[in-house]
């Protein structure tokens, strides 16, 4: 997995490309613990992100805490019609900015 980070002010954009799953899901958290302070917007780009697993989803739901705890927000732009899939079955497409 490879994460690309881009921030603009108190907005951060971040690209994932590859598998969110068991094993990528803590480097992705760990690479945004300390970016997402003082955010008011986090995008996440999923137009390369090929798969995700419920580690991956649940690393989503924590950042998606944690953004509404910094009275910020979170949506998730170019996600493929498999993510997509995946979010609609678990409901998190109620949950989530697509």
């Amino acid at each position: 997995m490879e994460v690309i980070k881009e921030k603009n002010g108190s907005e951060l954009k971040v690209s994932v490309v590859g598998r969110l799953d068991t094993m990528t899901s803590r480097v992705l958290e760990e690479k945004l613990k300390n970016d997402t302070e003082g955010i008011k917007l986090l995008t996440l780009d999923f137009s390369h992100l090929e798969y995700i697993s419920s580690a991956g989803l649940q690393v989503l739901l924590r950042l998606h805490r944690k953004m509404g705890n910094n009275r910020g927000t979170m949506q998730i732009r170019g996600v493929t019609s498999m993510i997509r899939e995946v979010f609609d079955i678990t409901g998190f497409t109620e949950i989530f900015h697509i």
